[in-house]
């Protein structure tokens, strides 16, 4: 197929796959590149750039990716939420946006398509979230009065507050797994760091006697600073020195984050066939129990992984397992009455 160069057009590449935005942020084309149907899709959003309706939710969407309220997500954000905001643009953008000002009647429709999303609550309590963002974003610029999806309550139930990898969960992992996904593993769950910074985290990072990386959850405005301890440094000590980063592929080049994530999801069926409610975000929790009973206070763990003072404690309520906390009660009645007799 012959692939007609269309100005503008926004390429962007993820788990494998290619997909096609008639702009930057904005929709979808649909249909194969160089076929009629990519054509027309692409036609019909040029035109709807140029001369979108105001009255209609549509242009409420356009407004809002061209917001800087949206420009200032993380680019894996924006990534996530660009399927979502094309489907909403499908389901609702022909409504008139006073539409949405009439909470008992939008509301059920609302909640008639969130249920073409039940059978995956997480994933339709996001695009609850992604849609209830564009009508706050209308809210704000006064064009209706208040959010209609305030009051709907969300569908998944679960909490990951009690799930941290455990020993024997990242023994049976790395029994499967690559040295280099379990090298992955293993840093994480002795840093904290997310995956983002993990795979571009370099040697030079590490100090005499801490790493120190900015974090790219904020914008690198943050620092991440995590003190050497002996089991850091035996982790670190057993990756070899393939690249000016630490985490590389088995053909020893730096990850990227969706392999290191598919060689990770792989790893993860093979230990658990059955199934395992476990994913790689889990292992921040792992770290954090493992500073929480190592004794540090809740702001040297916020220094640590650069979170916020004021949240911390909300945040290891999240990640720290009960068990923990009750290791670290036990741990300080035995050094109270050790000391007293």
């Amino acid at each position: 197929m012959v692939m007609v160069e269309l100005k503008g057009l926004h390429t962007v590449k993820a788990k494998g796959k290619v997909y096609y935005y008639a702009w930057r942020g904005g929709p979808a084309i649909k249909g194969e590149p160089g076929t009629p149907a990519f054509q027309d899709s692409y036609n019909e959003a040029i035109a709807s750039r140029a001369a979108p309706d105001s009255n209609k939710f549509s242009a409420s969407i356009i407004r809002y990716r061209a917001s800087a309220d949206y420009k200032k997500l993380a680019e894996s954000t924006r990534r996530n939420w660009g399927p979502w905001l094309d489907r909403i643009a499908d389901h609702f953008g022909a409504l008139s946006v006073r539409q949405f000002d009439r909470p008992e009647k939008i509301r059920p429709r609302i909640r008639a398509w969130r249920a073409k999303y039940a059978e995956t609550p997480r994933a339709a309590d996001y695009g609850m979230q992604v849609l209830s963002r564009v009508l706050s974003f209308e809210v704000d610029r006064g064009a209706i009065a208040s959010n209609p999806c305030e009051g709907i309550k969300q569908l998944y139930s679960g909490s990951r507050s009690e799930i941290i990898w455990t020993d024997a969960d990242i023994a049976r992992l790395k029994a499967v797994c690559s040295k280099e996904v379990a090298f992955a593993v293993d840093l994480a769950a002795h840093t904290g760091l997310r995956v983002g910074d993990l795979i571009r985290l370099s040697w030079s990072h590490v100090g005499e006697d801490a790493i120190t990386i900015t974090t790219g959850k904020s914008k690198h405005r943050r620092e991440a600073v995590i003190p050497l301890y002996d089991a850091l440094r035996d982790v670190l000590a057993r990756v070899p020195r393939r690249s000016p980063v630490i985490l590389t592929s088995s053909k020893g080049r730096p990850w990227v984050k969706d392999g290191l994530g598919s060689s990770f999801v792989k790893a993860k069926k093979d230990a658990w066939p059955e199934g395992e409610n476990l994913n790689f975000h889990d292992l921040r929790g792992t770290a954090c129990t493992k500073f929480y009973i190592a004794g540090l206070t809740e702001r040297e763990i916020a220094e640590i992984m650069a979170w916020e003072e004021e949240t911390v404690s909300r945040i290891i309520r999240r990640y720290v397992s009960r068990s923990a906390a009750i290791k670290e009660r036990i741990r300080k009645l035995n050094e109270g009455l050790s000391t007293s007799q």
